[in-house]
């Protein structure tokens, strides 16, 4: 296949070749890559920018092939078991082959492209090292699974990536034996890969457990928990920390930090991941608490400070939490990781032990290093120049509107804060942090501190807002009860992602906040059912307080609504809903967005001479009794619809008509939720159609109320 590629003139590679061969670079003859050999850590910082100028030389010319360059030897792999018999010099060229068919089969799809780049050398290195599926290898939060995907069998279904009854864009159990815990939310892979050694132990079998967890993962606590019981419980694995410059590692010396990346030396990582050395080390260990506690505590002390010696890596935090620290490692030197990897399964000593690999994310592609945060998900692009084909909505999306809408109402209230947790682009929360570079928090992948933190800034008087997805915020349930609203403390909730998310399927799918706040005594629970609204609820959040709060807003665009003057919403009166379309025998009670389904049904409702009302209701707690009063009064059929699962807002009405004797009389209610099962990842409005909240699905339901299940099918054709 022909290719093509931007090149610089012959003087301009000379010339950047005979600086970085001054600091310790070689190059093969004819050719642009290059060995990182070890050196200190002056000379690889400076050869990092020396290499980040040559890039840009290349910018306005193209950095990256046009069209796909061949890959033979990616083409013989269909399984792990495949690539056994590859020389080392092949498993190069198979991490390069594998490299350039991620960024073009994401070009075409969309998806997670940074963070897969950075792991292929260490996908590779595992897959080669390892038996999976015997030997169980699991990939936390999973968006860095594209190169596992490929190896594991599943290469010629990479074109449905993220679509419907394509592959998932996260590690799945049901699609293949490789994926052994499927995952989407971040920090499980060491508690999981934990259960399944102990389980491996209990059964009697000697397969390995390797847990890669990285890119910001570790900064939730439930990496360091499982770690913290990793290390008591003893059992054989191995934590591979993917530090691709997102996770904040304890990484100093005595003469204080140093980045996470520095300080690479392929020798002393050999050294220190020796079978000699580490098997040395578990027979003095032994020996030492036979003599008694006094010797065992010196010889310890001993130990981490010659470890410290060794590599001024300051490991002591995952050595005090049992795991045996071996690292730094250059995640992109296949020689390194399968050594290190080899010595690590040969060594037939008790524990665990963490690798510290450091990657690049985006490696191998010229934008996505140089912004990783842009290339981190992305939609389709052209791989020559990088640009993302992102289609130019008439509105602005959700996340964008409430940014817009919180930055307003900061600036008239100076006691407004906002917290989000490692979610600052997601959220729409970055925007907010560079108009209030002060008043902004990010806590890490940590939501059930966000939460007790916000607590903790409401009981001082501020007004802080905790900007979480909707399925993220279930990582964080006993803090929203216990802390906030138990103690009734005025802290508002903004969850994004409500309701069905289209590719990213049903690990972020956000259907069930409504069902687990709206049960909680003191807590207000809003929806808007436009971008406008979502303005006013900002609004209300803001003066709400003397309780907590929340709202809710999905994925995607806004419908058009006009917005409110200066961006700034005005206050909703508490448990107020509202009348949108007068009618008179059938009346759609709607709760969030899927207000404008409802709407849509009523049109189509009246091409069959029925006379409609439709309802927003803006509140599920507290209901608006009033409104669900006259609506049973008045009409024949209520339908409440919302976009969450049963026990939401349908329920609450449900309990209210019964209570107060409506479900006693001739009233047919019926309720419209999201079915009771999970819905995969796909296009909107295929899960749309799998839910049944579909305008032609609502009016068809009427239809049936009815008994008019003619034109109630022939609505569905």
């Amino acid at each position: 296949m022909a290719t093509t590629m931007a090149m610089a003139s012959p003087a301009v590679i000379q010339s950047n070749a005979n600086q970085l061969s001054s600091m310790g670079f070689s190059f093969s003859s004819g050719s642009l890559r290059h060995q990182i050999k070890p050196i200190k850590l002056e000379s690889m910082k400076l050869g990092r920018r020396v290499g980040q100028a040559y890039a840009s030389a290349l910018s306005d010319q193209g950095e990256y092939y046009s069209e796909k360059p061949p890959t033979p030897l990616l083409d013989t792999i269909n399984y792990p078991i495949h690539m056994k018999n590859l020389s080392i010099r092949e498993l190069k060229q198979l991490s390069n082959e594998l490299r350039s068919d991620i960024i073009f089969e994401v070009s075409r799809t969309g998806g997670h492209l940074g963070s897969s780049l950075g792991v292929v050398e260490l996908t590779v290195a595992l897959h080669y090292v390892f038996d999976a599926p015997e030997d169980k290898i699991l990939w936390d939060v999973g968006h860095q699974a594209y190169p596992h995907k490929i190896l594991t069998g599943r290469r010629h279904k990479m074109p449905t990536l993220r679509q419907t009854n394509g592959l998932s864009g996260f590690t799945k159990r049901s699609e293949s034996e490789y994926d052994c815990f499927g995952a989407g939310h971040s920090s499980t892979s060491i508690s999981a890969g934990l259960g399944m050694a102990v389980g491996r132990d209990l059964k009697g079998k000697n397969n390995h457990v390797i847990s890669v967890i990285g890119d910001g993962a570790m900064t939730a606590g439930q990496a360091f928990e499982a770690m913290n019981n990793a290390g008591y419980l003893d059992s054989n694995m191995i934590v591979i920390l993917n530090d691709n410059k997102q996770v904040s590692l304890p990484t100093a010396n005595l003469d204080g930090p140093i980045p996470p990346v520095g300080a690479l030396s392929s020798a002393l990582s050999k050294l220190q991941s020796s079978k000699p050395l580490r098997e040395l080390r578990e027979v003095a260990k032994g020996v030492t608490k036979q003599l008694g506690a006094p010797m065992h505590e010196l010889a310890a002390k001993v130990d981490v400070y010659a470890r410290g010696m060794i590599s001024g890596s300051r490991s002591t935090l995952f050595e005090e939490l049992g795991l045996y620290y071996i690292g730094p490692v250059d995640g992109h030197n296949i020689d390194d990781l399968l050594t290190i990897l080899r010595d690590v399964k040969a060594t037939h000593t008790t524990g665990p032990v963490l690798i510290h690999v450091v990657t690049e994310k985006g490696r191998g592609y010229p934008y996505a290093e140089r912004a990783a945060d842009k290339y981190h998900g992305v939609a389709k692009f052209d791989p020559a120049t990088g640009k993302q084909f992102k289609g130019k909505a008439p509105t602005q999306t959700y996340t964008t509107y409430f940014a817009e809408a919180l930055i307003s109402e900061a600036e008239a209230d100076k006691n407004i804060v906002a917290i989000h947790a490692a979610m600052g682009g997601g959220t729409g929360l970055n925007m907010f942090s560079k108009r209030f570079p002060t008043r902004c928090f990010d806590v890490g992948i940590a939501e059930q501190h966000a939460v007790t933190f916000a607590a903790g800034l409401a009981c001082e008087g501020l007004k802080p807002f905790c900007a979480i997805y909707s399925s993220f915020l279930q990582r964080a349930y006993d803090q929203v009860i216990h802390d906030v609203d138990l103690q009734k403390l005025p802290v508002r909730f903004a969850m994004d992602r409500a309701g069905l998310v289209g590719a990213d399927g049903p690990t972020h799918c956000g259907a069930f906040d409504v069902t687990y706040l709206a049960c909680l005594p003191n807590m207000v629970v809003m929806a808007p059912s436009n971008e406008s609204e979502l303005f006013h609820m900002v609004a209300t959040a803001v003066a709400i307080d003397d309780r907590p709060s929340c709202f809710r807003f999905p994925r995607g665009n806004g419908v058009g609504a006009q917005l409110p003057p200066g961006n700034k919403g005005v206050p909703l009166e508490i448990g107020k809903g509202r009348i949108l379309v007068e009618g008179d025998r059938v009346a759609l009670l709607g709760y969030g967005t899927v207000v404008q389904n409802c709407l849509a049904a009523s049109a189509l409702l009246e091409e069959q001479d029925l006379s409609v009302t439709v309802a927003d209701a803006r509140f599920c707690k507290p209901l608006d009794r009033d409104l669900i009063r006259s609506l049973a009064r008045e009409h024949e059929v209520l339908i409440t619809v919302e976009e969450g699962t049963i026990g939401g807002f349908g329920s609450h009405v449900a309990h209210f008509l019964t209570l107060d004797g409506f479900l006693d009389g001739k009233l047919k209610w019926r309720p419209m939720v999201l079915p009771d099962h999970y819905i995969e990842h796909g296009a909107p409005n295929d899960q749309m159609v799998e839910a049944g909240l579909t305008a032609s699905h609502i009016a068809a339901s009427v239809l049936n109320v009815l008994g008019r299940t003619r034109e109630a099918l022939q609505v569905m054709s």
